[in-house]
């Protein structure tokens, strides 16, 4: 009779699971196609930048070098009044961007703002003016700032980096528990490790869906809409979120009976399929989905991000408990399995990592040049400590030593693990990064490298962003905010900045800034030299309180 009752138990649970990624499958295939490429840009607009036409135009057309998506009411463009000039909503039709405009307005300077969404889930925003007739003074969008706050920022690579410990946490104990776990020994302090991680990436998950509506939307982490979650659920990226967590709740079926004692074959079978597919939800809402090869990328980077569970996760199953729980018979038997997946893992990982830089990076010069190919050569060279580590413990291993030393072997792979933490966060802030291809191919003048310093005084905290930190045109971006929270904006009554650089004998360069809120100014600056410039803002609060700070900002 009892075993009448687990039978159908098993099925039903396989079902369950079996649903799951029914879902995940139908779900995948309705998803929004997300074409190849990565970090939009503003190419050209018409009226053209700072051009000055004869009469109204009856629509401002925006051309970007890729498609984009809309953010709800982050289009405007602004009279000289400072009423809104637009009429209706946009129109996006891949790259390009349509505005209705009132072609009766009055005479004078019109202002543009933009914030729209790239193929990879970033948000692109910017502005220009245009005149009609003869310029004027520019006028200011009074809507809120749509920049997203600092610490909704800080917070989106945060979740990233749960989600990959999170990830480690749950493969780890999964597979050893399948695989190598020994019968005597208890499976409590596994499985416990195993739901933590489980637990883990579904918050991570969730943090990604809503941190994904200020972060596009712009504002702090509070600041969120029905309209921004629905755009973000029909985006490419809700998509991939919503599959991972039906994935997750399908997984979770088979886990529990797993995690309590041996699996059979086939609910193993099922349970590597849904985290087989669970693995590809990562890289479909990130960089690969928008690569030049995009079907490849996502391959590559899933196989990257699961050999990295696969070992990270053996790691710390290792030296958490195997290490000290089994007896010498027993490492004696599973050290040798273990190292043969630990190869067979770091090979994996070499071989995605290489191709995945060869598509991101392309060039040289994009490696060495840019904030992404920097990034990497440090994972490269942190990887490569650990390949030390990781040689000596096999080295052990081989010689049939590691099982009466466990002391050692243990220390070794602890500091693995510790260094591998830090690959994880370097991976968590290189999903962010703009990738190398792109920053080296974008024209003069837009984002292939971006200055960000934060600079006090008593009346302000003033957040300072220069792109693309080049000689020639560069942009600057300054956002004020109340000097003991930096996310309350303060208005400004009025803005001044100046650039110079001393050590070449360039004296004060007026930096002409134009307010597009309150508490965010934009300009343009030519820096005809390369050199450690000295930028000088000051802000004016009220009619008598203003204050001076200087930013040293290198130039290459």
């Amino acid at each position: 009779m009892a075993g009448m009752t687990v039978a159908p138990r098993r099925w039903i649970t396989r079902l369950a699971a079996a649903a799951g990624l029914l879902v995940t499958v139908v779900a995948l295939l309705i998803a929004p196609a997300t074409p190849a490429s990565a970090h939009a840009v503003l190419s050209s607009s018409s009226p053209a930048a700072s051009a000055v036409v004869p009469s109204g135009p009856s629509e401002v057309v925006l051309t970007f070098t890729e498609s984009v998506r809309k953010v709800p009411d982050k289009v405007r463009v602004i009279a000289p009044d400072g009423s809104r000039a637009d009429r209706g909503e946009p129109s996006f039709d891949g790259a390009v961007v349509t505005i209705p405009v009132d072609p009766s307005g009055e005479r004078g300077t019109y202002l543009v703002t933009f914030r729209v969404i790239s193929a990879d889930s970033h948000p692109v925003s910017g502005a220009f003016t245009y005149s009609v007739g003869a310029p004027s003074t520019p006028p200011v969008d009074a809507g809120n700032d749509s920049r997203a706050n600092p610490v909704v920022v800080n917070a989106v690579k945060v979740a990233r980096f749960l989600g990959y410990a999170g990830l480690v946490l749950l493969v780890g104990p999964v597979l050893v528990l399948a695989a190598l776990w020994p019968r005597r020994l208890p499976r409590r302090g596994p499985s416990r490790l195993a739901w933590t991680g489980l637990g883990l990436v579904a918050l991570a998950t969730i943090a990604d869906l809503w941190l994904q509506v200020p972060y596009t939307a712009g504002g702090g982490i509070f600041a969120v809409t029905g309209e921004g979650f629905g755009s973000v659920f029909g985006s490419a990226f809700g998509a991939a979120h919503l599959v991972r967590l039906g994935l997750l709740a399908a997984s979770a079926f088979l886990l529990r009976p797993m995690l309590a004692r041996p699996a059979g074959r086939a609910d193993a079978i099922i349970l590597a399929v849904l985290g087989g597919a669970a693995l590809l939800t990562w890289p479909l809402a990130g960089h690969p989905a928008a690569s030049p090869a995009p079907a490849v990328s996502v391959v590559v980077d899933a196989v990257h991000l699961g050999s990295m569970a696969v070992w990270l996760g053996g790691l710390l199953m290792l030296g958490g408990f195997l290490l000290r729980q089994a007896d010498e018979r027993e490492l004696g038997a599973i050290l040798p399995i273990w190292s043969r997946w630990a190869a067979l893992a770091v090979s994996a990982l070499l071989l995605a990592g290489t191709v995945q830089a060869l598509i991101e990076v392309a060039t040289l010069d994009a490696l060495v040049s840019t904030t992404y190919g920097r990034l990497l050569l440090a994972k490269i060279g942190l990887f490569a400590i650990v390949i030390a580590v990781a040689a000596y413990s096999r080295q052990m291993v081989r010689r049939r030593v590691a099982a009466q030393r466990p002391v050692p072997v243990r220390r070794a792979v602890w500091v693995e693990l510790a260094v591998t933490a830090v690959v994880l966060g370097l991976s968590a802030t290189l999903v962010q990064t703009t990738p190398a291809r792109t920053a080296v191919a974008e024209p003069a003048g837009t984002q292939a490298e971006l200055f960000t310093t934060t600079l006090s005084s008593p009346l302000y905290s003033l957040r300072v962003e220069l792109d693309p930190q080049q000689r020639g045109n560069n942009s600057i971006h300054l956002y004020a905010y109340a000097p003991d929270n930096q996310s309350q904006p303060l208005p400004v009554a009025e803005w001044k900045a100046t650039a110079a650089l001393p050590s070449a004998g360039i004296e004060p360069i007026d930096v002409p800034l134009l307010p597009l809120v309150d508490n965010h100014a934009y300009g343009d600056v030519s820096l005809p030299a390369a050199g450690d410039w000295q930028l000088k803002i000051t802000v004016r609060t009220t009619d008598i309180d203003q204050a001076t700070v200087t930013a040293t900002v290198p130039i290459r």
